[in-house]
C-alpha cells in the first residue's frame, strides 16, 4: 500500500544478515576486513580497477564526488531538475566550498550534448566568468527515465573534449541497470564516467552508499574523497557495518534482483495507468495525472504517494514489491477510469 518513496522501505534480509555477520571486533573506521574488500568487489562488477569507499548518505556521496572533480571557482553542468539542484539543500556548493551548479533544460530531466555545448560556448575564457569543470547526470533521472550507454557516451565525449570531470548520481543506478540489461561498465566508465554514486539504501540497504572512482585519477581522487569524508563528519568509526551492507548488495547480485523486482512492480502499475502516464516508465517511478478528487479516493483506500504539483502524483515501487503485490493499486487505478 506504500508508494511514497523507496527510502521508506524495509531492509533486505540479506542486508540484516550481513550486518549481524559483521558484529564482531575488528579495526575501526575503514581499516576493517569488509572495507578492504570493496575495491575488489566493485572492480569485479565493473570489469576494471575501481577505487570504492562507503559514504553515509547519497547527498554526501554526490557532493564529495563533485568536490573531487570541481574546484571552488568552477561550475558543474547539470539538469535544472537534477537531484543535486532541487533536493540537496545546496550541499554540493557547501562541500565544494563554493562551486556553481549550472542548470540546463532537457526533456525528462535528461542532459543532452547539444545543450551542454551551447552553454559551454557562452562561457568566456576570462577570469570574470565561472568556468565549467564538471558535469553531473542522474541515472535514473528524477522522472524515472534511464540514460542509455550511447547517451552517456555522447555526454562523455563532450566532457572529454572540454576537459570536464564526469559524475553520475546513481541513487537508482540499480534500477537503471536492470532496465538496460547491459554490463554496468557500459553505462559508466566505458562511456566516460569518472565518479559514480552507487545507491544502496533505496534498493534495500539500511544506511550507506558507495562512492566509486574510475580511470587513471581514481587512486588520487579516492584519497581526496576520504579526507572530504572525514572533514565533513561522515567517517563512521565502525564503518564495517556500512561496508558489509554494500558487499551483500554486490557480491551475490542482490542489487540487481531487488531492482528487477521494483521495476517489474512499476511496469505492472504502468499497464494499469497507460493513459495517465506523464513519462515513460523505465525504472521504479511513475508520474501519473490525477485530479485532487482521484488522489483523495486512492488515499481513502490506503494508498500513499507524493503529490507532484497540481493534477499529478508520483508513485514509487520498491524491492519488497513485485508485479503481484501491486495488483490492488493497479485495480484501483483502472477503476478510476471506469467508475
Amino acid at each position: 500500500m506504500h508508494f511514497f518513496s523507496d527510502n521508506a522501505t524495509p531492509i533486505s534480509p540479506e542486508i540484516l544478515a550481513a550486518i549481524a555477520a559483521a558484529d564482531r571486533a575488528d579495526h575501526g573506521y575503514d581499516g576493517d576486513a569488509w572495507s578492504a574488500r570493496l575495491d575488489g568487489a566493485f572492480s569485479d562488477l565493473f570489469e576494471t580497477r575501481v577505487k570504492a569507499l562507503w559514504i553515509s548518505t547519497g547527498t554526501a556521496a554526490n557532493s564529495i564526488a563533485l568536490a573531487c572533480l570541481c574546484p571552488p571557482y568552477g561550475g558543474v553542468l547539470t539538469h535544472e531538475e537534477a537531484h543535486i539542484v532541487v533536493d540537496e539543500c545546496g550541499a554540493p556548493g557547501f562541500f565544494t566550498h563554493g562551486a556553481t551548479l549550472m542548470p540546463l533544460p532537457g526533456e525528462g530531466a535528461k542532459l543532452t550534448p547539444e545543450t551542454m555545448i551551447e552553454r559551454l560556448k557562452a562561457i568566456r575564457p576570462d577570469v570574470h566568468q565561472v568556468p565549467a569543470r564538471a558535469i553531473s547526470i542522474t541515472n535514473a533521472t528524477e522522472y524515472g527515465l534511464v540514460y542509455t550507454p550511447e547517451e552517456v557516451a555522447a555526454l562523455g565525449d563532450v566532457a572529454k573534449a572540454h576537459g570536464l570531470g564526469f559524475h553520475m548520481d546513481g541513487a537508482r543506478f540499480a534500477n537503471a541497470a536492470a532496465h538496460l540489461a547491459c554490463a554496468p561498465a557500459d553505462v559508466t566508465w566505458r562511456a566516460g564516467v569518472e565518479a559514480l554514486s552507487f545507491g544502496c539504501v533505496k534498493n534495500g540497504g539500511m544506511v550507506g552508499e558507495a562512492l566509486l572512482f574510475f580511470g587513471p585519477q581514481a587512486e588520487a581522487r579516492a584519497v581526496e574523497a576520504k579526507r572530504w569524508r572525514k572533514r565533513s563528519g561522515h567517517l563512521f568509526s565502525k564503518g564495517r557495518y556500512l561496508a558489509a551492507q554494500i558487499l551483500a548488495m554486490v557480491e551475490d547480485d542482490l542489487w540487481l534482483r531487488n531492482a528487477r523486482a521494483a521495476n517489474a512492480a512499476a511496469q505492472a502499475l504502468a499497464e494499469a495507468a497507460t493513459g495517465r502516464l506523464m513519462h515513460k516508465v523505465q525504472a521504479n517511478e511513475l508520474f501519473v495525472r490525477l485530479t485532487a478528487e482521484e488522489a483523495a479516493a486512492l488515499r481513502a483506500q490506503g494508498f500513499d504517494f507524493y503529490d507532484w504539483g497540481e493534477g499529478a502524483a508520483r508513485l514509487v515501487t520498491n524491492w519488497a514489491q513485485d508485479a503481484a503485490s501491486v495488483v490492488p493499486l493497479a485495480a484501483a487505478l483502472r477503476a478510476l477510469d471506469h467508475g
